[in-house]
């Protein structure tokens, strides 16, 4: 199947279950957010993107506390329900895009979330290289795996191989690997940090 094919596919399945996404995803992606957050902090200054943001969730979290989010999602009928979320918060912005393809600038976000969003997409190096391509040198990258699509090593090596320093891997009584990352500074050949 085609790179395009399969990003369509799960549009469409996110399209199609848009109305469930919460009841059914909920529990376990708040279970993640909590990891995450008592590794990472947020704070006024702070610039977050929630890459694949799904109904925005995340919002709840990191909103009163960030300066701006930025929710992206491929699918539109998941990010309508994330529109519904983020009008509570003046700071939340929404754009209807492909993880792999962002219309952003690059280095600009010192927080990028991306849970449950590499399992989705046809290559995630490609999708790990984007977004090292918008976050800044000293931003904070935490990345979910879902175990049953990698084994800890691959999920490992993969962050690594793209020129991730993983701070902290955690996955205990969850359904993923959730990975604290920073950019590789030293280390300016992969092609995460290149233009």
């Amino acid at each position: 199947m085609s790179g395009w094919n399969q990003k369509r596919e799960v549009m469409e399945r996110y399209d199609l279950t848009a109305h469930m996404y919460d009841m059914r995803y909920a529990e376990e992606q708040d279970a993640k957010f909590e990891v995450a957050l008592k590794i990472v902090n947020i704070d006024r200054h702070n610039i977050v993107l929630d890459a694949g943001c799904g109904t925005g969730l995340l919002f709840e979290y990191v909103a009163a506390k960030a300066e701006t989010i930025v929710g992206l999602d491929i699918s539109r009928k998941i990010l309508s329900l994330a529109k519904e979320r983020a009008g509570k918060f003046q700071n939340v912005h929404l754009i209807l895009a492909d993880a792999d393809n962002t219309p952003l600038k690059r280095n600009i976000f010192s927080h990028i979330f991306a849970f449950t969003l590499i399992q989705n997409t046809p290559n995630a190096v490609e999708t790990l290289n984007e977004i090292g391509r918008v976050a800044n040198l000293d931003a904070f990258i935490v990345i979910s795996g879902l175990k049953k699509a990698f084994t800890k090593r691959r999920f490992k090596d993969l962050l690594q191989n793209t020129g991730l320093r993983i701070i902290a891997l955690k996955d205990a009584g969850l359904k993923c690997y959730v990975a604290v990352c920073t950019p590789t500074k030293s280390d300016r050949t992969y092609g995460f940090l290149l233009d």
